[in-house]
């Protein structure tokens, strides 16, 4: 981000409309990787932290689809924050949060168990949605 990056924010409804696409597909190759990865022989750690990867990816593409007038740092800062919320919860014990992550919507969005590792992959996760994006917009552009 050596002042190569433009902290100029793309046209709004196009972006919001671009990155909710681009949510979808990550959310359809979480899921593929969550249900398809140890059939297809991919180890424990490529499932699990690939999806945690792509979670955050996606966290990124929808702060994005929802705040289109932000600029990618700024997105990036908000999905990390989003994300690093997320992991801490999973600190928090309660009967009925329990319950919830005990089904599968609650696996996918909230996760069950604390990782340091997760936050890493969300990290990266952020940056390859900023990385993708950028991509994108540029293809719009030129």
């Amino acid at each position: 981000m050596h002042g190569t990056q433009s902290t100029t924010p793309v046209a709004p409804p196009q972006a919001s409309l671009v990155r909710a696409a681009l949510a979808l597909v990550v959310i359809a190759c979480g899921l593929a990787l969550r249900w398809y990865g140890f059939p297809l022989g991919l180890s424990a750690f490529v499932v699990k932290y690939g999806g945690s990867l792509l979670w955050a990816t996606m966290v990124f593409f929808l702060v994005g689809a929802l705040l289109p007038h932000l600029t990618r740092p700024q997105i990036a800062g908000i999905a990390a924050a989003i994300a690093i919320v997320v992991e801490l919860s999973r600190l928090v014990h309660t009967p009925w949060l329990d319950a919830f992550r005990l089904t599968t919507a609650g696996a996918l969005l909230l996760g069950r168990i604390f990782s340091l590792w997760n936050i890493v992959a969300y990290a990266i996760g952020i940056v390859f949605g900023a990385w993708i994006d950028r991509l994108v917009a540029l293809r719009r552009v030129g």
